[in-house]
């Protein structure tokens, strides 16, 4: 197989998932699918090597994550902005049972970036917390208390949508 064609099967395999991981950890599609191109344009300059290495998704998850990470603090910076000035007048938000996904989103934004980070490897990808403490460069105790504490803040602001979801199946 060529080296194209390696490349090739490692992006098909990797890329929709990838970028489903990354716009967990951002909410915002537009900025994930950006944010893992890039990611997948740098490693093919480095695709020998990190075929060589062994699996190179780990490197290209964490390129994309650092990447949509700075891009979300640039736009929460330009939100910031915003909202010194009022929202804008024609923005209703979300509202009901379609605002639950709008409210998980904002809720995962409200965490720092290495607590989000860590809940949607641990979390959306199943991976053990020694994995997602060697991908975030942290310790296995650190990553513990990320995700014991984002679970918390979580859990304090989605309350209510789980306290909906059981009185539906009660009376559903």
């Amino acid at each position: 197989m060529s080296t194209e064609d390696e490349f090739d099967a490692f992006y098909t395999a990797t890329a929709r998932r990838l970028v489903a991981t990354v716009y967990a950890m951002t909410g915002d599609l537009a900025e994930a699918e950006d944010a893992v191109q890039e990611a997948y344009a740098r490693a093919w300059q480095r695709w020998d090597r990190l075929a060589r290495e062994g699996d190179p998704l780990p490197w290209v998850r964490t390129v994309a994550s650092r990447l949509a990470v700075s891009a979300w603090r640039r736009a929460r910076n330009r939100l910031r902005a915003q909202l010194r000035h009022g929202p804008a007048p024609d923005d209703p938000g979300p509202s009901g049972r379609s605002g639950d996904r709008a409210e998980l989103v904002a809720a995962l934004r409200e965490l720092g970036p290495d607590q989000r980070r860590a809940v949607v490897l641990h979390h959306l990808l199943d991976l053990p917390v020694e994995e997602v403490a060697r991908e975030t460069g942290s310790t296995s105790g650190a990553v513990r208390t990320r995700l014991s504490r984002a679970r918390k803040q979580l859990g304090e602001r989605l309350a209510h949508i789980n306290t909906y979801d059981e009185g539906m199946a009660r009376h559903g």
